[in-house]
């Protein structure tokens, strides 16, 4: 929405529905509607809530156990039969233990599996460094054409859910279980291959998704603000393909980009974005995320400190980043 960068403020605030739910309420909408639509998943339907899509659809909703790399190559069978899977785990499951039947029976096969990784980075908590993802998107992304979404709060969730049951493909969505502040206004639109600006500035532009990122960089933007600085805040809900023309517009408006992400550093959001300019509008881009790391165990406020995902990193590394700039 036009306004949208004016509303920002007083819309972000407590989210009203876990992310969790928003997915299974809106999933079970969705198949009231169409028959096609299949829910699996890795024996965490209770921690998942799709326990509510099963009782819903008994015939629909399918615990496959922990067998993650069996539930792809069923999705895949599935989906040659005109169903439209919807295969969820953790984040660290659905890319790490699946990627080689996700790569061949999903997309080489040309399926239309909607893959869904849950509790990406940190938001994994205390079920720690080995389910951590910190790579998902690093996997994902090298899979040729297939879009990647990260929603950062229930209005974008709810509306990119509907956009993978009609996309004709695979696709992968990473979200988290919990609540997340709340962005968007309701009648929001999240199309493929768009970024959203929520904030406009002219001295630097922060580029972030997820519904931890996005909202820490909207209040870096608020810190530094109270110290001179303009700078712009985008939501690259759309990790793939990136909003190649809202980059170059930003770029050439401040002149430097630094981009937030709940992952790795190398081959994440940061890198897609990086790659994009290099061809469009070389910029100075500097990537802020988790460095070259594996996760540890944690409550999600302390491991946001641990990687640097809170505003006060965020403003720090921005403040970095114009220091270079003034340089070049």
């Amino acid at each position: 929405m036009a306004d949208q960068a004016q509303l920002h403020e007083q819309l972000l605030g407590p989210g009203s529905d876990e992310m969790r739910s928003v997915y299974v309420e809106t999933l079970i909408q969705l198949a009231e509607a169409d028959e096609r639509i299949v829910l699996l998943d890795a024996d965490l339907m209770s921690a998942h809530k799709t326990i509510n899509f099963q009782k819903r659809f008994p015939n629909r909703g399918i615990n496959m156990g922990v067998a993650e790399a069996n539930m792809i190559g069923v999705s895949a069978g599935l989906s040659t039969m005109g169903k439209i899977p919807f295969p969820t785990t953790f984040a660290c499951f659905a890319t790490r233990r699946t990627f080689d039947q996700f790569f061949i029976s999903g997309n080489y096969a040309r399926q239309n599996v909607k893959l869904i990784g849950t509790d990406p980075g940190v938001s994994a908590e205390f079920n720690g460094g080995t389910h951590m993802p910190f790579e998902d998107i690093a996997l994902t992304r090298v899979i040729p054409g297939l879009p990647i979404l990260e929603p950062a709060d229930e209005v974008a969730a709810r509306n990119i859910i509907p956009r993978l049951v009609t996309h004709e493909g695979c696709t992968y969505m990473r979200i988290q279980r919990k609540a997340a502040p709340r962005i968007y206004a309701e009648g929001e639109e999240f199309p493929f291959g768009k970024g959203k600006l929520l904030r406009d500035g002219r001295d630097l532009t922060i580029v972030a998704a997820g519904s931890i990122c996005v909202p820490e960089s909207l209040k870096a933007a608020e810190l530094l603000a109270g110290e001179g600085l303009s700078v712009a805040v985008i939501d690259m809900y759309s990790i793939k393909p990136v909003d190649g023309d809202l980059l170059e517009e930003y770029a050439r408006k401040t002149g430097a980009v630094l981009t937030c992400e709940n992952h790795q550093v190398k081959n994440g959001l940061g890198s897609a974005v990086a790659e994009e300019l290099a061809e469009r509008y070389p910029t100075l881009v500097v990537r802020h995320g988790v460095m070259d790391e594996f996760g540890e165990v944690g409550l999600v406020e302390y491991l946001m400190e641990r990687y640097g995902l809170t505003a006060e990193h965020i403003a720090a590394r921005a403040r970095e980043t114009l220091a270079r700039k003034r340089k070049i």
